[in-house]
């Protein structure tokens, strides 16, 4: 009965039961609420804070054009951080669930349904979603009001400006619904478990398991090309008006979706070729073929980093590339002031892509750890044949390093191509001098090396970090582990 516990934490008649909150990789998740939560709230408080400076502008109080830009940006963002979270979460669920398989069924073994135990899986993930949507909620307000009393030092008091917004409980919404989404989307594995995998014990599914899945690929690959048309007439459309940038985003965000959920196609052929430049050492072979042998759990931790270096390329990409054109635009040189404004306005939007990119990285470190709990079984093994701690943890350090280089060479290539859509889309409609009859027609894409560079660096930051629970979780698995019972 203590497997059925561990499964089906179910209310009781001293009490709703959650210690399945302790679970490995749960307090993670609540992290990424928290985060997505809390950016939420300091995006709509900042909005609302901008929009009411413009009002009490004598100049520009009359227009709210510029209100509705930075409004538009505010849910553009917005729904990049919930995106991400989501992917993560989803992942994060699907792993957990993964090594609950043998708990999950035993419980249907004595009869359990699996839509029952998925349900229950939902309703952690709608408790999770709450716990973290709180959270950040109340960062969020403490952070929006020290934001807020300090630009009032700074630049004067705005009197329209009231900091209690009940926008604010959007985004808390958002967070605690995507969360819930997710959790019920990463528990789809529950319905896939037999009774007979009590006895069995699988985890992951096989190299060959994950490719036949004929009905996710043929999605995948549908969402993927409706994306790419999107994407192409985004950059049609920004050829007449800067509305383009819209249909691009869509197109953006479907295709992504659709190598997202064929990544575990994709990911592996990467993953392999990266493996050859780790040299044919045994500890660099078993590395590479523990990120091969089970490409689901491989390809949830890089689709990740590949999420968020994507995101900080392609912003880096794009804000470049409007930069490029107006200097070209103003002569060969812009005016100092504006150039100030421009770099001010890069830096604030790479620091906010950049939460996202940081929602991203806690999954990896995430999924890492819970990979390596999960793997306690054959660590132990290892260590009984021969093995040293060293080798162990340059082993998982060695996976870590496949994974992120993998996807930080995906992220790269997806960021600039992004990066030159949006840009391609919002510009190329833009009337160029000396006599602005003739528009800016196909803009070249212009890759902003210093932020390559510093998205590289935190990737290998990244890595040494990602590694660093893992591995000293590694360490402590001793060799008697391997012969017991789960």
């Amino acid at each position: 009965m203590s497997a059925v516990a561990a499964v089906v934490p179910e209310s009781t008649a001293t009490g709703p039961r959650l210690t399945w909150l302790r679970d490995r990789g749960m307090g993670a998740s609540i992290l990424v609420a928290a985060l997505s939560s809390a950016f939420g709230v300091v995006l709509v408080e900042a909005t609302a804070y901008i929009g009411a400076m413009l009002q009490a502008d004598p100049y520009i109080g009359d227009s709210g054009t510029l209100a509705v830009v930075v409004a538009m940006l505010s849910v553009l963002l917005i729904g990049v951080a919930l995106y991400v979270a989501a992917i993560v979460t989803a992942n994060t669920f699907s792993t957990i669930i993964a090594g609950r398989t043998r708990h999950i069924a035993l419980v249907r073994l004595i009869g359990g349904s699996a839509r029952s135990q998925r349900a229950e899986v939902a309703r952690q993930g709608l408790i999770v979603g709450a716990i973290g949507a709180s959270i950040g909620l109340v960062a969020g307000l403490l952070i929006a009001w020290a934001g807020v009393a300090f630009a009032d030092r700074m630049l004067g008091e705005v009197p329209a400006f009231t900091p209690m917004l009940p926008t604010i409980l959007i985004p808390t919404l958002g967070v605690v619904l995507t969360t819930w989404a997710a959790a019920w989307v990463g528990s789809r594995r529950v319905l896939a478990v037999t009774p007979l995998q009590a006895i069995a014990g699988s985890v992951e599914r096989s190299h060959e398991d994950a490719a036949g899945r004929p009905a996710r690929h043929v999605g995948a690959l549908l969402l993927l090309i409706a994306g790419v048309a999107l994407l192409v007439f985004g950059v049609l459309v920004g050829l007449v008006t800067p509305l383009g940038v819209i249909v691009a985003f869509l197109g953006g965000l479907l295709s992504f979706t659709g190598i997202s959920l064929a990544a575990v196609l994709v990911i592996p052929p990467l993953l392999r070729l990266v493996g050859r430049l780790f040299g044919r050492s045994a500890t660099a072979r078993l590395a590479a073929e523990n990120a091969l042998r089970y490409p689901e759990r491989s390809s949830r931790m890089a689709i990740g980093v590949v999420m968020g270096v994507t995101l900080v390329t392609m912003f880096a990409v794009a804000l470049e590339s409007v930069k490029v054109l107006l200097t070209t635009a103003a002569g060969g040189e812009l005016d100092s002031e504006f150039a100030i404004i421009m770099d001010s306005f890069a830096a604030v939007m790479m620091v906010l892509v950049g939460i996202s990119a940081v929602i991203a990285a806690v999954g990896l470190v995430n999924l890492l750890t819970i990979g390596v709990v999960q793997r306690r079984r054959e660590l132990g093994l290892l260590r009984a044949i021969g093995l040293s701690n060293g080798q162990v943890r340059r082993m998982i350090l060695l996976e870590a390093l496949h994974i992120t280089i993998t996807a930080t060479a995906t992220g790269l290539v997806l960021g600039v191509l992004y990066g030159w859509i949006a840009a391609q889309s919002l510009l190329g409609s833009v009337r160029m001098p000396p006599h602005f009859e003739e528009t800016a027609g196909l803009v070249a894409p212009a890759v902003p090396w210093i932020p390559v560079v510093v998205i590289i660096a935190a990737t290998a930051v990244l890595t040494l970090v990602a590694a660093a629970t893992p591995t000293r979780l590694a360490t402590r698995v001793a060799p008697v582990e391997a012969l017991a019972v789960d």
